[in-house]
């Protein structure tokens, strides 16, 4: 077991918080730190209730290199699991000084302050967008990264990119990177779960929303794709798998392992029709849509080979399409407008 707390940045967001309660639960010491720019001091208090633990928690922002450092003199840490970043793929299109400057800046001051301190070791929540439009499926981590095609999945390469370069050039750095493919579901007791701000930019809260009333129809952009049905197909993988694949990354990182790459998906594609019958089959609610024209930058398929995760770190996705949809149903319901109490 480690030697000292997990520090989790972004530990108030979607992938944090599931995986605080997933670090809690397998006996770790957690500290959370997070700007609450995208998150809210509730999710929080969900997490202490589901577990039963109480988790520090400090408002810090990572551009702030002083409130890093005050945050690194307080406790001893052992690992920095690094979820914190800007995340929406439209705005980074709008707005990419602020994505370089937050996700890049504020990882390099980070890092600069975790060798201060003598902290080593580091799992990065990176995003399967670093392999840009895909030469082959499954992807496996072989695959060429870098052709990303927009501003938010280029600031996840050039991490990587960094943290490949320092573990080189630094022997005493343990780096795990671990590319997502699309996290969905929820905690099954219904209450953390995804919470986007305004308008949901990806496929399954919008779904949510649109069967809970706060959205009047999904709109499918694209039904001409080389695809069974003409819809974009992904892999969606439940959120709880994911934050259970931080723990076991971090076992294996315990035991020392220079720099890592690791997909985390379920091997299986859905098409976003298929995803639309899922939940509503999963919530007994009609998901009215409409067609509309191809967004740029999407592309037809992606989908994960995620047998080296199996081999190396004994991690498989176990929960099914069923359960996303019901426990996504069962947050979204039981949390109409979210973490906030108004509409």
């Amino acid at each position: 077991m480690a030697s000292g707390s997990i520090l989790v940045t972004g530990g108030a967001g979607y992938v944090g918080t599931h995986t605080v309660v997933e670090l809690l639960d397998a006996g770790y010491d957690v500290i959370v730190m997070d700007n609450l720019h995208n998150a809210s001091m509730e999710s929080i208090k969900r997490v202490e209730e589901i577990t039963g633990k109480t988790v520090a928690t400090y408002s810090v922002d990572l551009l702030d290199k002083d409130g890093l450092r005050d945050l690194f003199k307080k406790h001893k840490i052992y690992c920095v699991m690094h979820f914190a970043g800007l995340k929406a793929v439209g705005e980074s299109c709008q707005k990419p000084l602020m994505y370089y400057k937050n996700n890049i800046g504020g990882t390099v001051n980070l890092l600069e302050v975790m060798k201060e301190f003598g902290v080593y070791n580091m799992i990065f929540s990176s995003s399967a967008t670093v392999y840009g439009s895909p030469k082959y499926l499954p992807i496996d981590e072989k695959h060429p990264v870098g052709g990303c095609t927009n501003p938010y999945g280029k600031t996840k390469y050039f991490i990587e990119e960094i943290l490949t370069d320092l573990c080189t050039a630094e022997k005493e750095w343990n780096v795990v990177l671990l590319r997502y493919f699309n996290p969905v579901g929820a905690h099954i007791s219904g209450k953390i779960g995804e919470d986007p701000q305004g308008i949901p930019n990806n496929l399954m809260p919008y779904i949510s929303q649109v069967a809970v009333g706060r959205l009047k129809e999904l709109t499918v952009h694209g039904n001409d794709y080389d695809t069974p049905d003409g819809t974009g197909v992904r892999d969606y993988i439940h959120v709880v798998d994911l934050a259970q694949g931080h723990v076991a990354a971090l076992k294996r990182l315990e035991k020392g392992c220079g720099c890592k790459v690791y997909n985390l998906g379920t091997g299986k594609g859905y098409s976003v029709i298929e995803m639309a019958k899922a939940f509503e089959k999963g919530s007994g609610k009609p998901i009215p849509y409409k067609i509309a024209g191809r967004r740029t930058g999407d592309i037809a398929s992606c989908y994960a080979d995620a047998k080296l995760a199996q081999e190396e770190l004994g991690w498989t996705a176990k929960l099914d399409l069923a359960r996303m949809c019901e426990d996504l149903w069962r947050w979204q319901s039981n949390n109409p407008t979210g973490f906030r109490k108004d509409s």
